[in-house]
């Protein structure tokens, strides 16, 4: 499926605590975002809510069926006759647990595709900050793909990009673009952010779409931003800095089927079958090198 060239928009965010001024700011960037000839907008992880306490999370939340945002964004898709990507939002499935759930919007208002966020982002890093995103969400368990009129889109969120074998299935499912909406911290997007985009990027032949958060937020945390387009050569061809904004890039699938015959990677792929390592050889063989 390739209707031939389109734009796609990375809305640039800095999420606080009120959800209603959160989608106040989506709506502004994404109609600017339209304005400029944006056919596919993505916006970031936790596009509603950057909550870092339990209590402010579930204060705010509710479930998908009653969201006013996700209403709200949807109507807006339908007005602008464009794809909206929520990257995600916080979604209520009980007292105790949310969804990191991902929403992809037609342009019709319908919601074409929904993804919860497999791996969860428990983590303790070098400088004391702590993250347990599993205290308070539910993880996913399917992986999802979605056609767009240009080609077929892979969802995923954030944490999940350190995963490659997610993404090596979608690919192999027919995924020519890669969504990785996030919320960094400046600690690991200062490390990692770029090499780990372009790298799945590359090792797949897709172009990588990651809309993120940046800077330093209401409930503290700060997020390293730098929106990103990657093509399917690992080239970032569109890239933010930390303040909220739109990242733009024209995107022709046809640079995906060019870089896969060039690194046929995805046919070349093996399965293996792993052999646990002998307690005490029998015996040793020496190994001369071809000349």
């Amino acid at each position: 499926m390739n209707a031939g060239t389109f734009k796609a928009a990375m809305i640039q965010m800095r999420s606080g605590l009120n959800p209603a001024a959160n989608i106040d700011a989506a709506v502004r960037l994404i109609g600017e975002a339209k304005s400029a000839g944006a056919d596919y907008v993505l916006t970031p992880e936790m596009t509603n809510i950057l909550a870092a306490k339990r209590e402010q999370l579930f204060a705010a939340v509710v479930e998908e069926e009653r969201d006013a945002s996700l209403a709200t964004v949807r109507e807006l898709a339908r007005k602008l006759g464009i794809y909206i990507h929520i990257g995600s939002f916080a979604i209520k499935l009980s007292n105790d647990r949310a969804a990191n759930r991902s929403f992809l919007i037609d342009p019709k208002g319908d919601i074409a595709a929904r993804y919860d966020k497999i791996h969860m982002f428990d983590v303790d890093l070098a400088d004391g900050e702590s993250y347990r995103e599993s205290r308070n969400y539910r993880p996913g368990e399917l992986a999802v793909l979605a056609d767009l009129p240009w080609g077929r889109l892979g969802l995923t969120v954030c944490y999940d990009l350190r995963f490659p074998a997610l993404y090596r299935a979608l690919a192999e499912a027919g995924a020519i673009m890669l969504a990785i909406p996030s919320a960094f911290t400046k600690q690991t997007g200062d490390a990692h952010w770029h090499v780990l985009m372009r790298s799945r990027a590359i090792e797949n032949g897709c172009f990588v779409f990651a809309a993120a958060q940046g800077g330093k937020h209401e409930n503290g945390r700060e997020t390293y931003g730098h929106s990103l387009v990657v093509d399917p050569w690992g080239r970032i061809i569109a890239e933010g800095g930390t303040e909220p904004g739109i990242v733009m890039a024209e995107i022709d699938p046809a640079e995906v089927a060019k870089a896969r015959a060039r690194i046929p990677s995805l046919q070349h792929g093996r399965r293996f079958e792993i052999v646990e390592p002998m307690a005490e050889p029998t015996h040793l063989h020496a190994v001369r090198s071809a000349e």
